[in-house]
Protein backbone atom coordinates (compact mmCIF):
# COMPACT_ATOMS: atom_id res chain seq x y z
CA UNK A 1 0.00 0.00 0.00
CA UNK A 2 2.99 2.30 0.31
CA UNK A 3 4.30 2.52 -3.07
CA UNK A 4 1.09 3.39 -4.53
CA UNK A 5 0.72 6.05 -1.51
CA UNK A 6 4.35 7.33 -2.94
CA UNK A 7 3.02 6.85 -6.40
CA UNK A 8 0.14 9.24 -5.98
CA UNK A 9 2.04 11.85 -3.76
CA UNK A 10 4.52 11.95 -7.40
CA UNK A 11 1.26 12.08 -9.95
CA UNK A 12 0.62 15.15 -7.19
CA UNK A 13 3.61 16.62 -7.62
CA UNK A 14 3.96 16.08 -11.78
CA UNK A 15 0.57 17.67 -12.15
CA UNK A 16 1.40 20.87 -9.99
CA UNK A 17 4.95 21.43 -11.11
CA UNK A 18 4.86 20.26 -14.91
CA UNK A 19 4.13 23.75 -16.73
CA UNK A 20 7.00 25.54 -14.43
CA UNK A 21 9.24 23.08 -15.33
CA UNK A 22 8.34 23.17 -18.95
CA UNK A 23 8.93 26.77 -18.68
CA UNK A 24 12.32 26.22 -17.38
CA UNK A 25 13.61 24.11 -19.73
CA UNK A 26 12.29 26.16 -22.68
CA UNK A 27 14.35 29.07 -21.11
CA UNK A 28 17.25 26.40 -20.66
CA UNK A 29 16.78 25.03 -24.65
CA UNK A 30 14.82 27.56 -26.57
CA UNK A 31 12.93 24.90 -28.23
CA UNK A 32 9.41 23.80 -26.80
CA UNK A 33 10.42 19.69 -28.72
CA UNK A 34 13.52 20.07 -26.14
CA UNK A 35 12.59 21.30 -23.55
CA UNK A 36 9.20 18.82 -23.22
CA UNK A 37 12.18 15.68 -23.76
CA UNK A 38 14.19 17.48 -20.35
CA UNK A 39 11.14 17.73 -18.39
CA UNK A 40 10.04 14.35 -19.29
CA UNK A 41 13.51 13.13 -18.51
CA UNK A 42 14.16 14.99 -15.01
CA UNK A 43 10.62 13.75 -14.13
CA UNK A 44 11.86 9.92 -15.14
CA UNK A 45 15.05 10.88 -12.62
CA UNK A 46 12.76 11.99 -9.71
CA UNK A 47 11.02 9.06 -10.09
CA UNK A 48 13.56 6.67 -9.72
CA UNK A 49 14.61 8.08 -6.36
CA UNK A 50 10.90 9.20 -5.05
CA UNK A 51 11.05 6.96 -2.14
CA UNK A 52 14.32 8.32 -0.96
CA UNK A 53 13.86 11.76 -1.46
CA UNK A 54 13.56 14.04 1.99
CA UNK A 55 12.27 17.52 2.12
CA UNK A 56 9.46 17.23 -0.40
CA UNK A 57 8.65 20.93 0.01
CA UNK A 58 12.04 21.68 -1.55
CA UNK A 59 11.42 18.63 -4.65
CA UNK A 60 10.79 22.25 -7.59
CA UNK A 61 13.94 23.41 -6.52
CA UNK A 62 15.74 19.89 -6.79
CA UNK A 63 13.72 19.15 -10.18
CA UNK A 64 14.99 22.31 -11.51
CA UNK A 65 19.00 21.22 -10.47
CA UNK A 66 17.85 18.12 -12.17
CA UNK A 67 17.11 19.35 -15.02
CA UNK A 68 20.02 21.79 -15.23
CA UNK A 69 22.63 19.05 -14.99
CA UNK A 70 20.80 17.03 -17.75
CA UNK A 71 20.87 19.83 -19.85
CA UNK A 72 24.15 20.69 -19.27
CA UNK A 73 25.21 17.11 -19.67
CA UNK A 74 23.06 16.68 -23.03
CA UNK A 75 25.57 19.90 -24.24
CA UNK A 76 28.49 18.86 -23.57
CA UNK A 77 27.60 15.13 -25.10
CA UNK A 78 26.11 16.85 -28.34
CA UNK A 79 29.31 18.18 -28.75
CA UNK A 80 30.69 15.01 -30.29
CA UNK A 81 28.03 12.53 -30.58
CA UNK A 82 26.55 14.65 -33.73
CA UNK A 83 29.50 14.31 -35.85
CA UNK A 84 29.37 11.42 -38.15
CA UNK A 85 32.57 10.04 -39.41
CA UNK A 86 32.91 8.89 -43.09
CA UNK A 87 35.84 7.24 -45.16
CA UNK A 88 35.71 9.76 -48.22
CA UNK A 89 35.04 13.86 -48.26
CA UNK A 90 31.63 14.24 -49.25
CA UNK A 91 31.36 16.33 -52.59
CA UNK A 92 30.58 19.72 -52.20
CA UNK A 93 26.92 20.69 -53.65
CA UNK A 94 26.47 22.96 -56.66
CA UNK A 95 26.96 26.42 -55.62
CA UNK A 96 24.87 28.52 -58.06
CA UNK A 97 25.85 31.97 -58.75
CA UNK A 98 24.34 34.15 -55.61
CA UNK A 99 23.40 37.23 -57.90
CA UNK A 100 20.83 34.97 -59.66
CA UNK A 101 17.89 35.42 -57.41
CA UNK A 102 19.20 38.79 -57.47
CA UNK A 103 18.18 39.28 -61.83
CA UNK A 104 15.53 36.78 -61.40
CA UNK A 105 14.04 38.99 -58.82
CA UNK A 106 15.13 42.69 -61.09
CA UNK A 107 13.13 40.92 -64.10
CA UNK A 108 10.20 40.11 -61.91
CA UNK A 109 9.83 43.66 -61.15
CA UNK A 110 10.33 44.54 -64.42
CA UNK A 111 7.74 42.57 -65.84
CA UNK A 112 4.73 43.47 -63.55
CA UNK A 113 6.14 47.36 -64.12
CA UNK A 114 5.21 46.50 -67.74
CA UNK A 115 1.34 45.31 -66.54
CA UNK A 116 -1.24 47.90 -66.25
CA UNK A 117 -2.28 49.24 -62.85
CA UNK A 118 -5.40 46.86 -62.35
CA UNK A 119 -3.86 43.86 -63.54
CA UNK A 120 -0.89 44.51 -61.06
CA UNK A 121 -3.45 45.06 -58.11
CA UNK A 122 -4.94 41.54 -59.00
CA UNK A 123 -1.68 40.02 -58.91
CA UNK A 124 -0.52 41.65 -55.84
CA UNK A 125 -4.13 40.84 -54.07
CA UNK A 126 -4.43 37.53 -55.24
CA UNK A 127 -0.80 36.26 -54.85
CA UNK A 128 1.08 38.49 -52.62
CA UNK A 129 -1.61 39.10 -50.27
CA UNK A 130 -2.86 35.71 -50.21
CA UNK A 131 -6.74 36.78 -50.70
CA UNK A 132 -9.88 34.69 -52.49
CA UNK A 133 -11.11 35.34 -55.74
CA UNK A 134 -14.21 36.93 -53.70
CA UNK A 135 -12.10 39.08 -51.38
CA UNK A 136 -10.15 40.23 -54.64
CA UNK A 137 -13.14 41.23 -56.43
CA UNK A 138 -14.90 42.80 -53.19
CA UNK A 139 -11.57 45.14 -52.91
CA UNK A 140 -11.21 46.05 -56.51
CA UNK A 141 -15.05 46.60 -56.91
CA UNK A 142 -15.28 44.00 -59.46
CA UNK A 143 -17.43 40.62 -60.10
CA UNK A 144 -14.96 37.13 -59.23
CA UNK A 145 -15.24 36.61 -63.11
CA UNK A 146 -13.25 40.17 -63.74
CA UNK A 147 -10.67 38.87 -61.51
CA UNK A 148 -10.66 35.93 -62.60
CA UNK A 149 -9.82 37.12 -66.27
CA UNK A 150 -7.65 39.46 -65.07
CA UNK A 151 -5.20 37.21 -63.07
CA UNK A 152 -5.31 34.95 -66.18
CA UNK A 153 -4.16 37.74 -68.38
CA UNK A 154 -1.91 39.48 -66.29
CA UNK A 155 -0.23 35.88 -65.46
CA UNK A 156 0.33 35.26 -69.50
CA UNK A 157 1.75 38.36 -69.77
CA UNK A 158 4.10 37.70 -66.97
CA UNK A 159 5.17 34.58 -68.90
CA UNK A 160 5.73 36.64 -72.17
CA UNK A 161 7.79 38.63 -70.57
CA UNK A 162 10.03 36.80 -68.65
CA UNK A 163 10.14 34.05 -71.51
CA UNK A 164 10.88 36.90 -73.35
CA UNK A 165 14.72 37.20 -72.60
CA UNK A 166 15.50 33.96 -72.52
CA UNK A 167 14.27 33.52 -76.21
CA UNK A 168 16.48 36.38 -77.32
CA UNK A 169 19.29 34.57 -76.19
CA UNK A 170 18.79 31.48 -78.01
CA UNK A 171 18.23 30.74 -81.70
CA UNK A 172 15.63 29.04 -83.35
CA UNK A 173 17.10 25.70 -82.99
CA UNK A 174 17.34 26.27 -79.76
CA UNK A 175 21.15 26.89 -79.48
CA UNK A 176 22.53 29.70 -78.55
CA UNK A 177 22.98 32.70 -80.98
CA UNK A 178 25.69 34.61 -81.81
CA UNK A 179 26.84 37.73 -82.92
CA UNK A 180 28.78 36.32 -85.93
CA UNK A 181 26.46 35.45 -88.95
CA UNK A 182 29.18 33.19 -90.60
CA UNK A 183 30.08 31.09 -87.77
CA UNK A 184 27.16 29.07 -88.19
CA UNK A 185 28.23 27.97 -91.22
CA UNK A 186 29.85 24.80 -92.03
Amino acid sequence: MAEARDDGDFARFVRRSRPALRRTAFQLSQDWYEADDLVQRTLIALHRHWDTLEGRDRIGAYARRVMRRLFISDRRTMRWSREVLIGAVPETAFTADPYFLVSERMALIDALAGLGPRQRATLVLRFWEDRSVEDTARVMGNESSTVRSQTARALNALRQALDAPAADATGVDGTAATSDPDSNRI
